[in-house]
């Protein structure tokens, strides 16, 4: 028979976000998007593949305004998994475990993303303008 007593397992309710679980979350979260981006990417190529009908709407679909916020979307999570990723290979050698350190480098890991998604996005366009 199931003891009612038994204490709930803590949940979102509970805790209070830190910086380590609200980037965890997001490692996570960047993986799935960067699923979404590999299976645009197999579209990309295969319309290219079935020839100018097909390409030419596929890029129409990626130049519009909602095609680049999702492609700019897409590069954010590119580089926020490879940062974080290298972020958890320093844990696994056993770095970076002081409070202090993870924090710093949990802020890092944000704004690299965030600089080299714009540095990608202005050197693909040449200019802010053209985004």
């Amino acid at each position: 028979m199931a003891n009612d007593n038994k204490p709930l397992s803590p949940h979102l309710q509970v805790y209070r976000p830190q910086v380590t679980s609200v980037l965890s979350i997001t490692h996570r979260m960047t993986g799935m998007v960067l699923v979404l981006a590999a299976l645009l990417l197999t579209y990309w190529l295969a319309s290219a593949a079935y020839g100018p009908e097909a390409f030419g709407r596929a890029q129409v679909v990626l130049e519009s305004w909602f095609g680049r916020l999702v492609l700019f979307g897409f590069t954010f999570s590119l580089f926020y998994h490879l940062l974080n990723g290298l972020r958890h290979l320093g844990w696994d050698m056993g770095w970076g475990f002081e409070l202090r350190t993870l924090r710093l480098t949990g802020v890092l890991v944000v704004i690299g993303a965030i600089a080299l998604t714009f540095i990608s996005w202005f050197w693909a366009y040449g200019h802010v303008g053209k985004l």
